[in-house]
């Protein structure tokens, strides 16, 4: 049952992928092992924003931070075991992040703030990503019960050469303890999920995933349904290894009127639905490494954002649509890694107003140095720039980050 130490943990096997090796703190007693594995981060930062609306003069601003990455601090606990022919897995994490938002070192600006949503939560934040349980075996597939990383969207985030980084800054406010890599430009974000999935057997490099999942009320008050996620992944080996795969994402809602979902108001009863598809592939030859995304939503929120179920509907009925596609490039030399990414996504409609349109693009310059088996020392330049109809506005962000992350 004793398994590659980072591939415990999901986001965490690309960091073992990519700096290559470290192994976990194991205890086995009897026929249960219990492993121990995690990652901490920190980077400097500095960002310069300029901003026009309307054809008026421009605004500049421009400041640094010491911050987590894409990822934050994270430590796994992983239990397995295997009894009567079933592989039997259970896993707990907690996500903790370096930043504090406090005006005077050591005290809190406002104790109260996390009631608002966490914008100016005064101490680093801890996130419960993984609570779950899963069994089965290479027979007839898994099934998994808890909250982990969700099936839409795993891929490409996995795939992104910022999680190891920065990345772009836009929209991470919330939570303070990541930034956004490239989420947002070129993908949404799949979140870590309550969900009820099954997961089929390796069938020679093919391997399909399903499952039910919390719903969100993203139109409305009441939810009949749970949302549905699936992907199929086609993984080959040899000469030029790699993967192709396809995903959706699908849930409704009772109605689509706000505040009027209870029963009043006009068309009280009236379904919204909201869905989305993506399709990817990968492949690497000797040093070099190559991605492809793309995807498309209904419904399925502001991708400008990143985030599921926001801002996927005015509320009325009318759908935001939302469109994206992401393009990576990378090369080995010794332990160094070097890579350029480039992604955009695009929302129309719905929450926006009729008519409008908000597109967001950028491209991320990394330079990823593996120190030891333990440490990575990291570099990226970001360059974002976001339009938008609403306000007529535009804005460019340049990012530059350097540190170091370490996982064990």
């Amino acid at each position: 049952m004793k398994k590659t130490l980072l591939a415990q943990s999901v986001a965490l096997a690309c960091l073992a992928a990519a700096a290559g090796g470290a192994q976990a703190v194991s205890f086995t007693k009897d026929d249960v092992t219990l492993d121990i594995n995690g990652t901490i981060n920190g980077f400097y930062v500095n960002r310069e924003s300029k901003t026009s609306v309307a054809g008026g003069p421009e605004t500049k601003t421009q400041n640094s931070a010491l911050t987590n990455g894409l990822l934050p601090g994270w430590i796994n606990f992983v239990m397995t075991t295997k009894v009567a022919d079933q592989d039997i897995k259970a896993h707990f994490s907690f996500a903790p992040g370096i930043n504090d938002s406090s005006s005077v070192i050591g005290l809190p600006t406002d104790p109260g703030a996390g009631a608002t949503g966490g914008k100016n939560s005064p101490f680093s934040q801890v996130d419960v990503r993984n609570v779950y349980f899963q069994f089965g075996n290479n027979d007839w597939g898994t099934m998994k019960f808890g909250r982990d990383i969700g099936l839409f969207g795993q891929n490409i985030i996995l795939s992104d050469m910022t999680l190891l980084g920065v990345g772009g800054t836009s929209n991470a406010g919330i939570p303070f303890n990541t930034t956004f890599g490239m989420i947002g430009h070129g993908y949404m974000y799949t979140g870590f999920q309550a969900q009820i999935t099954y997961t089929t057997p390796n069938f020679n490099g093919l391997q399909a995933a399903g499952g039910i999942f919390q719903p969100s009320s993203f139109a409305g008050d009441q939810t009949k349904t749970p949302g549905f996620q699936a992907k199929v992944d086609y993984d080959w080996a040899g000469g030029m290894p790699g993967k192709v795969w396809g995903g959706l994402i699908t849930q409704s809602t009772s109605c689509s009127k706000g505040s009027t979902c209870n029963g009043v108001g006009a068309n009280p009863d009236k379904s919204f639905t909201a869905t989305g598809y993506e399709i990817g592939a990968k492949a690497s030859a000797g040093s070099f490494g190559a991605v492809a995304y793309a995807f498309t939503g209904k419904g399925l929120g502001l991708s400008t954002v990143g985030a599921q179920f926001y801002g996927g509907s005015d509320g009325l009925g009318n759908k935001t649509d939302s469109k994206g596609y992401f393009l990576q490039g990378t090369y080995q030399l010794n332990k160094t890694k070097f890579g350029i990414n480039f992604g955009q996504n695009k929302d129309n409609d719905g929450v926006l107003g009729q008519g409008n349109e908000r597109k967001n693009k950028a491209y991320t310059l990394g330079v990823y140095h593996s120190l030891n088996k333990f440490v990575t020392l990291v570099g990226e330049l970001n360059q974002e720039k976001i339009t938008s109809t609403v306000d007529d506005s535009e804005t460019k962000n340049r990012t530059l980050s350097a540190g170091a992350i370490l996982f064990f």
